[in-house]
């Protein structure tokens, strides 16, 4: 097993560094914030970022995507975490788009095509509990007339306000809690019966809330096969999951290097900080952790790409590993930045912020651990 990046991968890396950096900084993220911006990122930035062919390095070329792999999108995701960037990649291109392809029927997959161009947002509607629960699924999928009724509601769908499409999450068998019964459904937002508002989040990013009372559709719009829908949505949420350990090892690693740069500038008792020897040993073991989490989050890529039977524990162990160390890291940068870490004219606060977000989404430690221990039979 190789985790290192090929040719295609490392320029799809670089790219994504120099686009962001000069594109979309957390000035950018911030200027959103303080706009109180309707859609919560920037078409413009999003348009160029799918003509960059990002929105397509994971999809097949016979879907009309690149075919580059989870390891050249985790470089994209690991830049997007150093610059803030607020991109719809997540929602509509890993959750989406991955559905799309794992479960769709032609006319479904033809979507694909409409994902990568930018043409078509997707974000999947699952959460219903304040915590990560995929199975506690209470929305109900019935049929009547030959069709199917949806009612219930979700929470935390990420870029669900400016979505075209969603993807719900419906029980259609069995009690809240069961793997078993769950169906996926394609549902248009502004169909009768759909309520969608949008939430700010503490990171200042988008989610939204999803009330669904009543909602008619046909069998067209049944994603797979009725009751079987987990066993389409739990790989999928491992590949979201692993690339947002991408996303936060970009943050943790732009916060370690902006901190480091910091002890090395701020001066006391006429000396930088970071001579002293107590906060020099704080970086050190920063920096271990980082470089552990940077091989699990890389091995985790390589799973999903070489088909392993090993990525569902693998995105628990990076998915964990990264939920813990993102609290550590950037409480520590607060407290070695000083009375200025806890400032909203510096920039660290919005990475905290994310990386508080980052850790809650799709598991968090506590949740991941678990997951680890039953996956590997404990």
């Amino acid at each position: 097993m190789s985790m290192l990046l090929n040719e295609e991968q490392r320029l799809l890396g670089d790219t994504a560094r120099e686009f962001l950096s000069a594109r979309s900084p957390a000035s950018a993220l911030r200027r959103l914030r303080d706009t109180r911006d309707p859609l919560g990122y920037d078409p413009a930035v999003w348009r160029e970022v799918t003509e960059l062919g990002w929105a397509g390095a994971v999809f097949p070329e016979a879907e009309g995507g690149l075919d580059f792999g989870y390891k050249g999108l985790g470089a994209v995701f690991e830049q997007a975490g150093r610059t803030l960037a607020a991109l719809p990649l997540l929602s509509s291109v890993v959750l989406g788009g991955g559905l799309l392809l794992a479960g769709g029927d032609a006319r479904q997959r033809a979507l694909i095509k409409e994902v990568i161009d930018g043409g078509k947002l997707l974000a999947l509607a699952l959460e219903e509990e304040g915590r990560h629960a995929p199975c506690a699924v209470r929305t109900t999928a019935r049929r009547e007339a030959g069709g199917w009724v949806l009612d219930g509601e979700k929470w935390f769908v990420l870029d669900g306000h400016v979505a075209d499409l969603l993807v719900v999450a419906a029980r259609s068998a069995g009690a809240p809690g069961d793997a078993h019964g769950l169906s996926l459904f394609l549902v248009d937002p502004r169909a009768e019966g759909v309520e969608v508002r949008r939430s700010l989040m503490a990171d200042s990013r988008n989610a939204a809330r999803v009330r669904l009372s009543g909602v008619r559709l046909d069998d067209t719009a049944l994603l797979g096969r009725a009751d079987e829908g987990f066993a389409l949505l739990d790989p999928v949420l491992d590949r979201a999951r692993i690339c947002l350990a991408a996303e936060a090892l970009g943050v943790i690693g732009e916060v370690f290097e902006r901190t480091n740069a910091y002890l090395k500038e701020r001066v006391q008792f006429d000396v930088a900080i970071g001579s002293f020897q107590a906060l020099q040993h704080r970086m050190a073991r920063l920096y271990v952790d980082i470089e552990l989490l940077r091989s699990c989050v890389a091995a985790a890529l390589e799973a999903i790409d070489s088909g392993s039977a090993e990525v569902a524990p693998l995105a628990s162990l990076a998915k964990a590993r990264s939920a813990d160390l993102a609290e550590r890291a950037l409480n520590e940068a607060v407290q070695l930045h000083g009375g200025i870490g806890v400032t909203d004219e510096l920039e660290l606060g919005l990475f905290v912020k994310r990386g508080r977000v980052i850790q809650q989404t799709f598991g968090d430690g506590v949740f991941h651990r678990d997951r680890y221990a039953i996956l590997k039979g404990f």
